[in-house]
């Protein structure tokens, strides 16, 4: 059957089942609660694992519960705090994690009662989100003030609260129709740009991931020495092979910063394409990709952003009829992708405990701007010139007069002056005829007055015949003076034309 959504949506689906308040409820319940669960659960099992594989480790269930507690924040993206400083260099794997086992709960609870509208996303929305937020800020009130390892409970409040709502927004958007609603409020041009951005930033951080895997290869020699550094124990190498898995997603953020050309900086390290300032680094086996000092062939990875913009222009080519809608597309889809670096970029950062290694800082600012402008330039290029381009209208060219010359008239124009001239002598004639008939019906009118006078001399000799005292009685009333009394004046009055027609003339 069809079914209409609130944003104008017509879908041939089966009608959703209805579910009473308290079915509604417990289904929000079950899986705002069940993320929760689930995922302090992963990380209470990965912190078992490494401690089960640790050369001097005590391992127990109840420490594990307890350490899991500040390790579920981190996977939320809560800044930690200890004696030393702050924890802000958090990993953004884990984080991912989260996001995705939020992202499935909330989409199993969208199917499971049938919402199929954008209000209707709120429930699983507020409900996911407020139980994260709940119990981060709980955990980081009972972590206390004094304890070893501290967060903030305002900051663990709404920094649950957002890692949260996005995955489960994410979850509900293609089922309740959240997508459709933006895209209808989008027109084709600057949809085409969305796609498109979309794209190029995940060219730029496949782009960095590549330079990164090849730094790794070309040190591999490095990198297998400082996993020798460990001591060579099965727990030692399995923690610090979890931990550089879990920065995998920050070291490839620091790589899409420096391959767009703004670099990235470990407390007194700075590393772009064109500079290189070295220093003492953390003896992590990922940092072995990064160079020892500055050569002649790293500024040419500033080619591959450079490819990455020449292939927005490229697909925007056919985005719009006319070159300036086609650069309108490419500058949406450069504000995506300078939106999308400027976020990774602030997430991947932060605090480092406060020692040599503090701070880790990738300038979220100068990679927005440079990402921008990397995909602006020559994508604006490439889409104006390898676009179509709207036909130019060619105004006509006044045609010339033609003068002709009296002497070169040919025969037809004096045939059709002939006929004309024959045209006009039978109007004259036409005309004549007329003006004879009127004088004929002029001359029958006369004629029809004159036989009426007979008529009336005719009338008066019947009369005479009729009543020979008639004259007499006029002669002898002395207030006759020879026209006919009142009475004979109504007589010939009443007469019909009738009575008249049928008298002889």
């Amino acid at each position: 059957m069809q079914q209409t959504t609130s944003h104008g949506v017509v879908t041939d689906s089966v009608r959703p089942p209805e579910f009473s308040r308290a079915e509604r409820l417990r289904v929000l319940t079950m899986t705002a609660a069940g993320s929760v669960v689930i995922g302090y659960a992963g990380v209470a099992a990965l912190l078992a694992l490494v401690s089960s594989t640790a050369a001097h480790a005590s391992f127990s269930t109840t420490g594990v519960l307890t350490a899991a507690a500040p390790g579920w924040l981190v996977a939320h993206h809560v800044p930690l705090r200890f004696d030393g400083g702050q924890l802000g260099l958090l990993p953004l794997l884990p984080t991912a994690l989260v996001m995705l086992l939020v992202y499935r709960a909330a989409a199993a609870a969208a199917d499971r009662l049938g919402l199929f509208e954008p209000l209707q996303a709120r429930s699983v929305v507020f409900s996911i989100a407020g139980a994260h937020a709940v119990v981060g800020s709980l955990i980081a009130f009972l972590m206390g003030d004094e304890g070893p390892v501290r967060a903030t409970p305002a900051v663990a409040f709404f920094g649950c609260a957002v890692v949260s709502g996005v995955a489960a927004v994410a979850g509900v958007a293609q089922r309740c129709g959240l997508v459709e609603v933006v895209f209808e409020r989008v027109d084709p041009v600057a949809r085409r740009g969305l796609r498109a951005g979309a794209s190029a930033l995940f060219a730029l951080v496949a782009a960095g991931a590549l330079v990164l895997a090849l730094g790794l290869v070309f040190s591999w020699s490095t990198t297998a020495s400082l996993f020798d550094q460990t001591g060579g124990t099965i727990g030692t190498g399995l923690g610090i092979w979890l931990l550089c898995l879990a920065y995998l997603p920050n070291a490839v953020v620091g790589a899409l910063s420096y391959v767009v050309g703004s670099g990235f900086s470990i407390g007194s390290v700075v590393v772009t394409p064109l500079e290189f300032v070295g220093g003492p680094v953390p003896a992590v086996p990922l940092l072995a990709a990064l160079p020892e000092e500055q050569a002649a062939y790293l500024p040419l990875v500033l080619v591959l952003p450079g490819v990455v913009g020449v292939l927005v222009g490229f697909s925007l080519r056919d985005a719009a009829e006319t070159p300036r809608a086609r650069v309108r597309a490419v500058l949406v889809a450069a504000v995506t992708v300078g939106v999308g670096a400027l976020v990774l970029a602030a997430v991947a950062g932060g605090a480092l405990g406060g020692g040599a290694f503090d701070p880790v800082t990738v300038p979220a600012g100068l990679l927005a701007v440079l990402a921008f402008g990397w995909v602006t330039a020559p994508g604006a290029v490439v889409a104006w010139f390898a676009g179509p381009r709207p036909p130019r209208v060619v105004e006509p060219e006044p045609e010339p007069e033609v003068v002709v010359d009296e002497a070169d008239h040919d025969e037809e124009d004096y045939e059709d002056y002939d006929e004309e001239a024959e045209y006009d002598e039978d109007a004259e004639e036409v005309e004549e005829e007329f003006d004879e008939e009127e004088d004929d019906g002029i001359e029958d009118g006369e004629e029809f007055d004159h036989d009426l006078d007979e008529y009336d001399d005719l009338d008066e000799e019947l009369a005479e015949d009729a009543d020979p005292d008639l004259d007499d009685s006029d002669d002898s009333d002395p207030d006759s003076d020879g026209d006919p009394g009142p009475e004979d004046s109504d007589e010939a009055e009443d007469a019909e034309p009738e009575d008249l027609a049928d008298k002889p003339r």
